[in-house]
């Protein structure tokens, strides 16, 4: 069991204004963040980081929206933090998420459900790795 988990507040929450509301709630959650950066991805890296969901129908709407502006991106720390991160995010559609996740307050809908959380150990490292060198994670 990994300590880590990678997060992106996705385009629409940064441009709603929530990054801050988000990481408030990330850190009152008592994660710690090990590492972060604000970019953006061009049409090619959302694909290649997308890539597990080339052959489904959404594939192509989800490329498009993810490189449609800036997200943050974050590597977090606390023990447990996998699992920990996917109930404090709540359900992907935010009418499903319960009350008190990220995506209950600040998600739009499924597709734009403000934030992405690793859904293993092995994809936290691997999704972590494609944002961030060894010099930027503390």
């Amino acid at each position: 069991m990994s300590n880590r988990t990678f997060t992106m507040i996705k385009p629409d929450a940064v441009a709603n204004g929530h990054i801050g509301g988000i990481l408030n709630m990330i850190n009152a959650a008592g994660f710690r963040i090990v590492s972060m950066k604000m970019t953006q991805l061009s049409t090619a890296k959302a694909g290649e980081f997308y890539a597990v969901h080339k052959e489904r129908p959404f594939y192509g709407e989800l490329v498009e929206f993810m490189s449609s502006g800036p997200i943050v991106a974050a590597i977090l720390e606390k023990e447990n933090a996998v699992e920990d991160f996917r109930k404090l995010i709540g359900a992907t559609n935010p009418a499903n998420a319960e009350e008190g996740t990220i995506r209950k307050k600040y998600a739009e809908s499924i597709g734009r459900n403000a934030v992405h959380g690793s859904d293993s150990n092995e994809n936290a490292a691997i999704e972590g790795d494609f944002f961030f060198s060894g010099l930027e994670k503390f």
